[in-house]
C-alpha cells in the first residue's frame, strides 16, 4: 500500500468513526446523557456491582474520570453506591431500577442505530469488518 493509500484508509476510518459518534450522540439524546455514561451504564448492566477502581478499569478511564461519572448519574438515580461487605473502606456501584431500565432502553436505541449504520453491508462484509476491527484492537 502506498503512501496515499494509507493516508486515504485513515481518514476513511476516522470519518467513519465521526459518524458513529454522531449517531450515537443521536441515539443518546432523548435520555440526556453522555456516551460515558452510557458506556458506565452498560458495564454496571452486566455486572451486579461493582468497586469504582473496576468500574474505572473497564471503561479504562481514569479512578476520578469514573467517579465523576457516577456522581452524575447517582445524582439521575441511575446508580447507588452502597458498602462492600467484603471490606468496609471499600464502596460498589451498582445500577438502581431506573438506571437497569434506562440501560436497557439505551442498549436498544445504539443498536438500532448500529444496524441501521452497518445495514448497507451485507453479512459477510460486517463479518469481515468486525474480525478486521478486533485485530486491530
Amino acid at each position: 500500500m502506498d503512501e496515499h493509500e494509507e493516508a486515504g484508509l485513515s481518514e476513511a476510518f476516522w470519518a467513519v468513526a465521526r459518524r458513529l459518534r454522531h449517531l450515537t450522540k443521536d441515539a443518546l439524546a432523548p435520555w440526556q446523557i453522555t456516551p460515558s455514561q452510557s458506556r458506565a451504564l452498560n458495564v454496571l448492566g452486566r455486572q451486579e456491582a461493582l468497586r469504582l477502581n473496576e468500574l474505572a478499569e473497564q471503561l479504562r478511564i481514569a479512578p476520578r474520570s469514573a467517579t465523576e461519572v457516577v456522581d452524575d448519574l447517582q445524582t439521575r438515580g441511575l446508580v447507588e453506591r452502597r458498602p462492600d461487605p467484603a471490606d468496609r473502606r471499600a464502596t460498589l456501584v451498582a445500577l438502581t431500577g431506573p438506571g437497569r431500565d434506562a440501560a436497557k432502553a439505551i442498549e436498544m436505541a445504539r443498536r438500532t442505530e448500529t444496524d441501521r449504520f452497518f445495514g448497507v453491508l451485507s453479512p459477510d462484509d460486517r463479518a469481515h469488518l468486525s474480525r478486521i476491527l478486533r485485530a486491530l484492537t
